[in-house]
């Protein structure tokens, strides 16, 4: 049996997948593949997280208790849905900073107090990667998000471009990637700042995981641009899902039977009420029935407002009201996106922010759905964009075939083998350069 440890970003989008992954490592059998299952794992995490983490049915050990301020989450999060585009962008980079001393800071002793064996890094948070390095010991890179490879020919996560590996392009996402490095200098200098104090090498480039061990994706290849040169120990999964001990109400009595559209914005955006006001008024007088999980945020008045007769929830299972959809209207999140067709599902995608236009450059490539930038979103082009999506088959097929690879990709318990493999192989290494 094993301690593992989680450090991923404070955002449900990063959450809910590690938890995922977490539970099936716990479970007390993988069953005939992985008979090894009923490993300890916990989450080091700041403090304001600690229901969310122990809801899950995992353990929490909390960081930076004597440098962060309860409630800077919540703020950070109401600040943030009121930004779009590179405003988002660069006030991430504020508390991406902030998240990266804590972690360099507080969470080696963390580890050693808790007596952690191994960690599960998500890929946004090259902090930990560097205290796994620091204690010598194993790590594991998920790809919560848009797996980064920051190969010259992939067009870089937050971009809307499509895969085209002409010698222009390439320069194109070598440049681009170049001026991301330069505006995330806070994180990196922070990170660095460490590093170079634990005598490890500097990181020059941001969000290149230097783990050797397993790479793991919730993307399966079928929904993600060639890319010539990955690694042998990257691995795409599918989504990593299983079923949560937090149950979400939903009126289901309430589904009238008609084609259902699920209208998502995520938890970090479902503040911008004009989005939801345009979705709204392109399903007006539409054969289809509108849902839309708003959360805790909004004036139940303004929801009042919205035209037509949509079914409004503060949050909603997502997987099983997709499950029922026959379209979903997203930001482009990539939890969204995969739960949707991992159920065939079509998709439009109005990405705001982050590596949302990049997931929505993939939908597009794939022919899985549409894309409407949000500076061109108007009622009409949006209602046509419905339409079309629900009437062509195109998408259909689409959505369904990448539904087959993410299903054949193992999903959830084959991220635990892999893990498992990865850290028993591991442990051979190690104990064979010791008898030496």
């Amino acid at each position: 049996m094993t301690h593992f440890g989680v450090i991923c970003p404070p955002f449900s989008g990063h959450l809910n997948p590690m938890a995922a992954l977490g539970r099936e490592l716990r479970s007390p059998s993988g069953g005939r593949s992985a008979p090894s299952r009923g490993h300890r794992v916990t989450f080091l995490q700041i403090p304001d997280l600690e229901q969310n983490v122990l809801s899950e049915g995992l353990n929490f050990f909390p960081i930076g208790l004597s440098t962060y301020q309860p409630g800077e989450l919540a703020e950070t999060l109401a600040q943030l849905g009121q930004l779009s585009g590179i405003e988002a962008l660069r006030y991430s980079v504020k508390f991406c900073q902030r998240i990266t001393a804590i972690i360099c800071q507080h969470a080696p002793a963390a580890i050693e107090a808790a007596g952690i064996e191994a960690l599960l890094v998500d890929q946004m948070e090259p902090a930990g990667e560097a205290v796994a390095e620091l204690l010598n010991i194993p790590f594991i890179c998920v790809c919560n998000a848009q797996a980064i490879h920051r190969s010259a020919d992939v067009p870089p996560f937050f971009t809307p471009w499509i895969y085209d590996n002409t010698w222009w392009a390439r320069l194109r996402n070598q440049a681009t990637y170049y001026i991301l490095d330069r505006s995330s200098q806070p994180i990196l200098q922070v990170l660095n700042e460490y590093r170079q104090k634990w005598k490890l090498p500097v990181n020059r480039r941001l969000y290149a995981s230097r783990s050797q061990l397993a790479q793991i994706s919730q993307q399966s290849a079928a929904f993600d641009f060639p890319c010539a040169n990955l690694p042998k120990h990257f691995h795409y999964t599918g989504p990593l899902r299983n079923t949560s001990p937090r149950q979400v109400p939903f009126p289901f009595e309430q589904l009238t039977g008609q084609p259902l559209i699920y209208a998502s914005l995520g938890s970090m955006q479902n503040t911008k009420l004009e989005i939801f006001e345009c979705i709204a008024a392109a399903c007006q007088g539409l054969d289809v029935q509108l849902v839309i999980p708003l959360g805790t945020k909004i004036n139940p008045e303004a929801v009042q407002k919205l035209p037509g007769s949509p079914l409004v929830v503060e949050y909603a299972p997502q997987v099983e009201v997709i499950a029922k959809a026959s379209l979903t209207i997203t930001h482009g999140g990539l939890n969204t996106v995969l739960d949707s067709l991992s159920h065939g599902v079509p998709l439009i995608a109005i990405p705001i922010t982050y590596e949302q236009p990049g997931n929505a450059a993939r939908i597009k490539w794939t022919g899985t759905g549409e894309v409407i930038p949000l500076s061109n979103l108007s009622i009409p082009r949006l209602r046509a964009t419905i339409e079309q999506v629900l009437t062509e088959d195109f998408y259909l097929n689409n959505a369904l075939r990448v539904k087959r690879s993410l299903h054949s990709a193992g999903g959830v318990k084959r991220a635990a083998d892999i893990v498992e493999q990865s850290i028993k192989q591991e442990s051979v290494i190690s104990n064979r350069a010791l008898a030496r």
